[in-house]
């Protein structure tokens, strides 16, 4: 009888997750572009990250927030 050769356990890195609250954008845009986004920015990743992000997600809304057309930021409603 062998032995059949058992699995390396493999561990699962845990990504923990923020909540996407004004404040919490507004200090990850500082740390990530070295300034300020402005209100209709902030709600914009807000509206495209829901309630709870992590912190690779909120860095790449905030990076791609500044890329994208004013007219695509500005929710209809605001205007």
């Amino acid at each position: 009888m062998t032995r059949a050769a058992a699995k390396p356990k493999v561990a699962k890195v845990r990504v923990a997750h923020f909540p996407v609250s004004e404040s919490n954008v507004r200090k990850a845009a500082v740390r990530v572009l070295g300034q300020q986004l402005v209100s209709p920015e902030v709600q914009y990743v807000q509206r495209t990250l829901g309630n709870t992000a992590s912190q690779q997600a909120m860095d790449d809304a905030i990076l791609a927030v500044r890329k994208l057309p004013w007219a695509s930021i500005v929710s209809p409603d605001s205007l």
